[in-house]
């Protein structure tokens, strides 16, 4: 099977589950498992790579389904068996439509799986899905076992009677962005309560006025497509906001940092990691940096 994947959370996925060596394409954000980053690039972005968040968001509002190309000449000469997108979100990959048109021109009609996960049952039903189509259905429950595993891993260490802390995950600094689809589930399975996101809905713009009435106990920022060192750029637009400073999250120096394209942004495999980095940033004392990664994949700010 020659397999092309227009996602990288796929990209990831496909690779977890053995199929690594029929990947025949990817896009030019697919960088795990680092050997992917070897195979032929079939998409690029008219973002600039240095933006900031503030210059993508207006990018963003601007060409709403136009930001990223796909090479249809190299998607032909690869002759993809399968082709694997997203209908999700047009602003993070190719349009789906885009996708569709260019395979129906291509010989021998490939089949177009094209996902789309609002919650982590859903992220859930696509493993399995993906795994039919690569006929690895066992690999697929296997991955989807390890995260149940997980989370009876954590609530080995967090009581029935502890209170659940207030927490506010963050797509976005500039404009602020509150959580949305799979990313509050894992809030709710890593023993919080998410303040302001709701799962299976679209992460959404809310104003400073609004996080400072949620009164969140522990912030996670996890920004988009962002990873550890990028995110942390951004956080200039925000150390000297009154409104920022006055959360009782930042007060106590509760504000966790985090790698959010590996382990937030993308459902993919990695979301496991990403509970294990919510359960940390909730009760740091119960689990230990290494069973949450502390370090390499998330690390709590200093106070101000």
């Amino acid at each position: 099977m020659r397999i092309v994947s227009l996602l990288p959370s796929l990209t990831e996925l496909v690779c977890a589950l053995g199929r690594r060596d029929d990947l025949v394409g990817v896009t030019h954000e697919c960088d795990y498992p680092a050997s992917v980053r070897e195979l032929p690039k079939l998409t690029s972005s008219r973002i600039p790579a240095e933006a900031t968040g503030a210059e993508i968001d207006a990018l963003v509002s601007e060409h709403q389904g136009g930001l990223y190309s796909l090479d249809e000449a190299m998607l032909e000469a690869l002759r993809p068996d399968l082709i694997l997108t997203q209908e999700q979100c047009d602003v993070c990959a190719v349009n789906e439509r885009t996708v569709r048109r260019a395979a129906a021109r291509l010989p021998g009609s490939p089949h177009v799986e094209s996902v789309d996960p609002r919650t982590l049952d859903d992220v859930f039903a696509m493993f399995r899905r993906v795994g039919e189509l690569v006929d690895r259905p066992v690999e697929a429950e296997y991955l989807v076992a390890g995260f149940h595993r997980t989370v009876r891993w954590i609530y080995e260490f967090i009581t029935p009677t502890r209170p659940k802390p207030r927490v506010l995950l963050l797509e976005w600094l500039d404009p602020p962005f509150c959580s949305g689809h799979w990313n509050p589930d894992i809030i709710r399975l890593a023993g919080g309560e998410e303040v302001l996101g709701r799962a299976g809905e679209r992460s959404r713009r809310v104003t400073w006025g609004e996080i400072a009435d949620a009164e969140p106990e522990v912030i996670i920022l996890a920004l988009c497509g962002f990873e550890l060192d990028r995110a942390e750029r951004e956080l200039a637009v925000v150390a000297d906001r009154p409104e920022w400073r006055a959360l009782p999250a930042v007060r106590e120096g509760r504000v966790a940092l985090a790698d959010g394209s590996a382990f937030f942004s993308r459902p993919g495999p990695r979301l496991e990691v990403g509970l294990r980095i919510a359960a940390g940033a909730m009760a740091p004392a119960l689990f230990s940096s290494r069973d949450t990664r502390r370090g390499d994949a998330w690390r709590f700010l200093p106070r101000p």
